[in-house]
């Protein structure tokens, strides 16, 4: 079995417990400390076995192999991959089957992730989400005052748009941020344009 480690989290002694988004489900397994044990670290892509025990509160991790990506040696990279999956953990963890979609997500960006600005690809992701879950909403009215938008609009949480007087956030173009959201693609937006929705992302998803 295959999936991402999307949370690492600390139970008694040195054991953890981990939680991996497979393409089936979100999988929460109790993983034994041993010296010989590879090291599970939030991010990673894995294959793995689970071990179900009627006693254990718990099914455990067993026999974990890590499925590298050469850009993991990039540190910036990596940072910005970890981040991204630790707003995913947090909009997941309670969804215990949350469809294929995700995973599906996780691969396609995991394999264009040395392409280019790892931050464009984390926000045209994070754009192909918004539009799954149904919450991606096209900038022509206010999200506080419902009131017309105009040449430039600000994007807050979950990119909803508003009026740069209504809000405090950083503004767009209206016409960049309306092909923003009907392509999901960045090519519009410099670089700098790039990480201030990647700052936003950062508030949650």
């Amino acid at each position: 079995m295959q999936g991402y480690i999307l949370n690492v989290k600390k139970a008694k002694n040195e054991d953890t417990i981990v939680s991996i988004l497979t393409k089936e489900r979100l999988e929460v397994l109790y993983r034994f400390y041993g010296a010989r044990h590879p090291i599970v670290t939030t991010g990673f892509k894995v294959d793995f076995e689970i071990e179900k025990d009627s006693i254990q509160f718990l099914p455990k991790l067993r026999n974990v192999i890590h499925l590298g990506f050469p850009w993991l040696k990039e540190t910036n990279r990596l940072t910005i991959w970890q981040h991204f999956i630790t707003l995913l953990y947090d909009h997941l963890k309670d969804v215990e089957i949350p469809g294929n979609f995700y995973f599906d997500i996780l691969e396609h960006s995991a394999n264009i992730w040395h392409l280019q600005n790892p931050m464009r690809t984390a926000v045209e992701s994070y754009l192909s989400i918004l539009e799954h879950e149904g919450r991606l909403h096209k900038p022509d009215s206010c999200f506080i005052c419902s009131k017309a938008l105009q040449e430039n609009i600000a994007l807050i949480r979950a990119f909803l748009p508003a009026h740069p007087n209504c809000v405090i956030a950083r503004s767009y173009p209206k016409d960049q941020i309306k092909v923003l959201m009907e392509t999901q693609k960045t090519i519009l937006l410099d670089n700098k344009e790039v990480e201030g929705l990647w700052l936003t992302l950062l508030e949650g998803m």
